[in-house]
């Protein structure tokens, strides 16, 4: 089993489900000041401060539907930041852990999916280069 750096991973995200969202995220909002921006997420950070891999992934808080496909059926998803995506999955690969195989490219990175052995969905992210 190999070691993974620190500096070569961070937290981008923790999503979670819930029957009524916007509820829940009302409850957040009210008691814990949390501000959801219009992609209904919160964003801790100022994505124009990120320098490196360690940051370059500002972490997301954002509350999903209960019936979300995104999530295959796991009641939670960890979102990691990572510097290479593609790289990422074939090393998980590699190591016997199996990966889905779909990659999303859009605007704002690439993703890729696994599921770790308790059932939590996992997601890696790699944030797009800053232009």
């Amino acid at each position: 089993m190999s070691q993974t750096n620190p500096a070569q991973i961070a937290l981008g995200g923790v999503f979670l489900q819930a029957d009524n969202p916007a509820a829940l995220a009302d409850w957040y909002r009210k008691h814990f000041g949390l501000g959801f921006e219009a992609n209904g997420g919160v964003h801790f950070c100022s994505p124009a401060a990120i320098t490196d891999i360690a940051s370059s992934g500002y972490p997301v808080f954002s509350v999903f539907p209960r019936n979300s496909e995104y999530f295959k059926g796991s009641a939670l998803m960890l979102n990691f930041v990572v510097a290479d995506l593609r790289a990422t999955l074939a090393r998980l690969q590699a190591e016997g852990v199996a990966v889905d195989t779909e990659i999303e490219d859009g605007d704002y990175g690439k993703f890729g999916w696994l599921t770790d052995p308790a059932g939590n969905r996992l997601e890696l992210w790699q944030p797009p280069k800053a232009v």
